[in-house]
């Protein structure tokens, strides 16, 4: 059996759950037995899912609505449940307390772990604790982790030099991420009817953003660089939750996107955290532009869901994300600058087929089936397990 690890899992929706999520569905559609080791989350549905889901206890993280810190080692029953299956190998996506209890049970079990590493948890810890030698402290942590391993995997090699700079001086493979959008059908019809749906008008750009409502993620950039553009024909929406939301319509109300008692008028919409990924793949099909500044993140998946349905992304220069994009061959960059980026924006939408142009060079050069990710992953791990055996053999 597979045991995938990680500190959040749907209804929790970020890139990281969702990478677990679709994983888990892909190993189970392959013949995989298949287990995710999460802590418990309200909303979950178990009963729903065809491969089997272990949760631990576990409190809210304040400050970080939906986020919760699970206590596997204080939960008898979880770890009663969780002895009784046999492992082949463990694959942790976060250091903390899911992926310190993979590291734990696969030494008293002499399995592997491999472990991905997805964020740039430097930036969590000074938001967090604004303690510079502690937030050192909490990285070195998080280095030892990777270090302990049997495998480092990064979703691109700029994040691998991410966790250089964090002191890993170990090996790290790339091994990319997927989309659950991969193949599904596009077309301009597609993109109208999804356009209808959302209340904009055919011929009315749509620019999009997706993810957590945090101001690491740039956001402020975002809703600035709109608000110097509202002369130019527009709509934007923000998808997703956060901390930081209710400070975000509030600059928005003042910068006059929204506010509006008309809800076709608004330039900006917030549309909240969206589970439904139909509803999510037709928001993607109706936009025109995904803005994505952030330089928080390492391999950002939505860029890629974007990709899938035809939405080319408008990133930060020298950002990790900016390691896939070729400047307006499959993406367009931007300096991290309010001015540059509307300026940059207003370029790109007075250009409408340089962005039909770069729509395709997304959709054919950023976008892998997680099925196929499924296929690589599973040929990597049982190389991972041969070796383990060998050296366990000797």
């Amino acid at each position: 059996m597979i045991g995938l690890f990680n500190e959040c899992f749907p209804p929790i929706m970020d890139g990281v759950s969702l990478t677990v999520s679709n994983l888990a569905q892909r190993f189970w559609q392959h013949g995989e037995e298949v287990a995710v080791v999460t802590p418990e989350v309200p909303g979950l549905d178990k009963s729903r899912l065809p491969y089997k889901v272990y949760q631990y206890s576990s409190f809210p993280i304040p400050g970080r609505p939906p986020y919760r810190y699970g206590l596997p080692s204080l939960d008898f029953k979880f770890q009663k449940q969780f002895a009784s299956e046999h492992f082949d190998i463990f694959h942790a996506h976060c250091p903390f307390s899911s992926g310190e209890y993979a590291l734990k049970m696969a030494r008293k079990a002499g399995v592997p772990v491999v472990a991905t590493f997805h964020s740039k948890y430097r930036d969590d810890f000074m938001r967090a604790v604004p303690n510079k030698a502690l937030a050192d402290y909490l990285v070195g942590k998080v280095v030892r982790f990777y270090e302990h391993v049997d495998e480092v995997w990064v979703p691109q090699p700029s994040v691998g030099e991410t966790l250089r700079e964090y002191g890993f001086k170990g090996r790290f493979e790339v091994v990319d991420n997927g989309t659950e959008f991969a193949g599904r059908p596009y077309s301009e019809e597609l993109k109208i009817a999804a356009k209808r749906e959302l209340y904009v008008d055919a011929d009315e750009p749509l620019l999009l953003f997706v993810g957590q409502h945090i101001w690491e993620k740039n956001v402020k950039l975002i809703i600035e660089a709109l608000a110097k553009i509202k002369d130019m024909p527009y709509r934007a929406m923000f998808v997703g939750d956060g901390y930081a939301r209710e400070e975000m319509t509030a600059m928005a109300v003042r910068l006059g996107l929204t506010g509006n008692d008309d809800y076709r008028k608004e330039k900006l919409t917030f549309l909240g955290s969206v589970r439904s990924r139909e509803f999510m793949q037709t928001i993607y099909t109706a936009a025109d532009l995904f803005l994505f500044p952030s330089v928080y993140d390492n391999a950002p998946l939505v860029v890629r869901e974007a990709a899938s349905m035809h939405t080319p992304s408008v990133v930060a220069r020298g950002s990790n994300t900016a390691e896939i994009i070729q400047d307006e061959v499959n993406g367009f960059l931007a300096d991290n600058d309010v001015n540059a980026f509307a300026n940059r924006l207003r370029y790109i939408l007075e250009r409408p087929t340089l962005m039909a142009w770069t729509a395709i060079g997304a959709s054919k050069t950023l976008v892998r089936s997680w099925d196929d990710i499924a296929s690589e992953v599973l040929d990597r791990y049982k190389h991972i397990i041969d070796r383990k055996q060998n050296r366990l053999a000797i």
